[in-house]
């Protein structure tokens, strides 16, 4: 496929689409998060996670303090600051990796850069918040837009499509020109198409087969499919942490679809798996015999 991505610098890492899969390690400061709610919702054990998953092989830490799982319950502004900023500048204060900041936002998105986060990432892509893009093109910094219908509390309610591929292709569509037109680079913009957000099992496993299609839109493409329930509804399952080999399979499939990032619990696993999915799918990879 012919690869049409600008490569972006995200803090002290160049990003070149199309070269190797970049792994964005889930740090959750949450209590209630689908997979590890509670685990890492206090600064030590924050670090320590964050040191973990940047020793594993993370390119990007993704930090975030509102869960959206199917159901989850909305906070406030000031307790989503409360949950990610510490933890942010803390995690800063070690590491120089990029970090960024899943919230939809703008007020947590603004305080949260200013913190020490580098991008952010908006499951609503950029429909929650209307001062999300003003705000995001003011920063000057990256963006994932996100699929979605509804919110986490309705969205599993909302998953009859006529056209899935094509409906979610629209909402890119829509929600790119929105962005560029408030000031964001198009070249700051990554799409992703929302594993497990207002979708049912199989529209995920379709999005999965169809995802080559979303390379039209020449923007990198991020795949969340880690732990997901529509693993462990394939597998029977159904704790998220018994999911980590059906995670790899469902991550190189999304490789060999030519994703760009995979966001993951599992770094240490998905990035044996992607270097070698890397090597079978991707050209002019090096790598030690």
């Amino acid at each position: 496929m012919t690869n049409n991505k600008q490569p972006i610098t995200i803090r002290n890492r160049t990003f070149h689409w199309g070269e190797k899969t970049y792994l964005m390690g889930i740090l959750n400061v949450t209590p209630d998060s689908f997979s590890d709610g509670g685990e890492f919702n206090t600064i030590e054990a924050a670090k320590a996670q964050a040191q973990h998953l940047a020793a594993a092989g993370a390119d990007i830490i993704d930090i975030g303090g509102q869960s959206t799982r199917p159901g989850a319950a909305e906070i406030s502004v000031s307790e989503e600051c409360d949950r990610t900023l510490p933890i942010i500048a803390a995690v800063r204060s070690l590491l120089s990796i990029p970090i960024s900041i899943d919230t939809t936002r703008a007020a947590v998105a603004q305080k949260a850069i200013a913190a020490g986060a580098d991008l952010v990432n908006d499951i609503s892509g950029g429909t929650f918040d209307p001062d999300m893009f003003p705000v995001v093109a003011q920063l000057g910094v990256p963006m994932v837009l996100m699929h979605i219908r509804g919110t986490p509390q309705t969205m599993q309610k909302l998953t009859d499509y006529q056209d899935l591929i094509a409906e979610i292709y629209q909402f890119f569509d829509t929600q790119i020109n929105a962005a560029v037109a408030e000031g964001i680079l198009r070249s700051h913009l990554i799409i992703d198409p929302g594993i497990g957000f207002a979708k049912t099992s199989q529209q995920n496993i379709e999005i999965l087969q169809q995802l080559p299609r979303f390379h039209d839109i020449g923007l990198p493409i991020l795949v969340g499919v880690s732990r997901k329930s529509f693993i462990g509804n394939i597998l029977n399952k159904p704790d998220p942490k018994d999911r980590v080999w059906g995670t790899a399979a469902a991550s190189c499939s999304a490789v060999a679809s030519g994703a760009d990032i995979l966001r993951i619990h599992d770094v240490l696993e998905m990035a044996d798996v992607s270097r070698v999915a890397d090597t079978i799918w991707r050209r002019g990879l090096s790598f030690d015999s």
